[in-house]
């Protein structure tokens, strides 16, 4: 198994996969040699410039297969995505190739197809035509969002709030405009549905709402928090079915999936925002894990691992408690949390300069109550805030 790492992640799939007996070699950034991984579940790891292109990363695999015989290539973050299909076509590999890898990765392409396909999005355009883009200014009104079409997160997004300030940007990225595309402002709540798929079936999901947005959090300085949705819920039923149309149309057929929707707050319908073909970031799988007793990591692992060759199955541990989480960055660089003491506390976030609290019970009032003390909480206790990152930062 060849894994694709651009930042320190992924771990309970790495130990996984040396469980279940498959020979790892990780290609990371130069950066990371050094990390903390799990070496003992690690046959060999390698490094490749942080700042490589493509072509040097698809050499550089070419170079490690002449004396290794890889069978699988898996990404662990969405930057690896793209970098995982493109080697995936290079080895003539099954998996997601380039045009699939498009859906999960470019968020043009997701919002084509899944317009396509009926699933309702923000209204949106390509930069690539100014008379198409003068069209969408006149038919949305303002502000709009200028977001890079292959990133992450909220990394280099733009609020835009004229179109005098929309042209002064776009003659700002030059060459660079038409890898972004320009969306309607839809205010809202944002929610994120996690997934596993084999065979082309939802094996498990789980909806979660999150407190301020994503966006918001990121350029606004403020604390991330999501909570699962009421269990049987009509909400929880809707996100489902709209969850299961992304992932039929986008062509997600094994893995661990992260979408993204918003209720719009003018008619209270749900929007599909993006997706990752990928497990969420920011803790979540810990929540999930503490909550519903499932692993995503290591059962992504697992499924590559059996390639559908034998029928999957939930592990045993599997429930249906609520989940609640809070991170924040903090001005400590080791938190102290001797005074969060709650029994629902399950997990406590171990990076420096951050806080972060993962909490389940049976109780969905119990874990709301709990987050939202927390919050007020964190912003005594620890918070702090940097300005948003405009790339990624390898």
């Amino acid at each position: 198994m060849l894994v694709l790492a651009s930042y320190l992640k992924g771990e309970r799939f790495l130990e996984q996969a040396h469980a279940r007996g498959a020979h790892v070699t990780l290609l990371t950034v130069e950066k990371l040699l050094d990390a903390k991984w799990p070496r003992h579940a690690i046959a060999e790891v390698c490094g490749r410039k942080n700042d490589a292109s493509l072509d040097e990363i698809v050499r550089t695999a070419s170079y490690l297969a002449r004396t290794r015989r890889f069978d699988r290539i898996v990404p662990l973050d969405d930057f690896d995505v793209e970098v995982a299909a493109a080697l995936r076509e290079h080895f003539r590999f099954e998996g997601q190739g380039d045009s699939v890898a498009r859906n999960f990765r470019d968020k043009l392409a997701m919002r084509t197809t899944a317009k396509k396909a009926g699933i309702p999005v923000p209204e949106f355009t390509g930069v690539f035509n100014y008379d198409e883009v003068r069209e969408f200014t006149q038919r949305v009104p303002p502000p709009w969002m200028n977001k890079p079409r292959s990133s992450a997160g909220a990394i280099g997004i733009k609020k835009v709030e004229n179109e005098a300030a929309l042209w002064r940007l776009v003659e700002e990225q030059g060459d660079e405009q038409s890898f972004r595309v320009l969306e309607e402002y839809l205010p809202g709540s944002v929610y994120h549905v996690d997934t596993l798929v084999s065979r082309g079936e939802v094996m498990f999901e789980a909806a979660h709402a999150c407190g301020a947005p994503p966006f918001d959090v990121a350029h606004g300085g403020g604390i991330f928090t999501t909570i699962t949705v009421p269990h049987g819920s009509e909400e929880e039923k809707e996100l489902y079915a709209l969850n299961r149309r992304v992932l039929k149309a986008l062509g997600h057929v094994r893995g661990a999936a992260h979408t993204e929707f918003i209720r719009g707050k003018r008619d209270g319908k749900f929007y599909f925002l993006e997706i990752g073909a990928r497990v969420g970031g920011a803790h979540i799988a810990d929540m999930i894990e503490a909550s519903r007793g499932v692993n995503l990591w290591a059962e992504w692992a697992d499924l590559e691992i059996d390639r559908d060759e034998a029928p999957y199955a939930l592990p045993s541990t599997h429930k249906h408690e609520y989940g609640g989480l809070i991170v924040s960055l903090a001005k400590q660089e080791h938190p102290d949390f001797s005074a969060y003491t709650d029994p629902e506390i399950k997990y406590r976030v171990p990076e420096k300069n951050h806080a972060g609290l993962a909490v389940a019970s049976s109780d969905h009032g119990r874990v709301v109550s709990l987050i939202r003390s927390y919050e007020e909480r964190f912003r005594n206790d620890f918070h702090a805030a940097l300005p948003a990152a405009e790339k990624p930062d390898h």
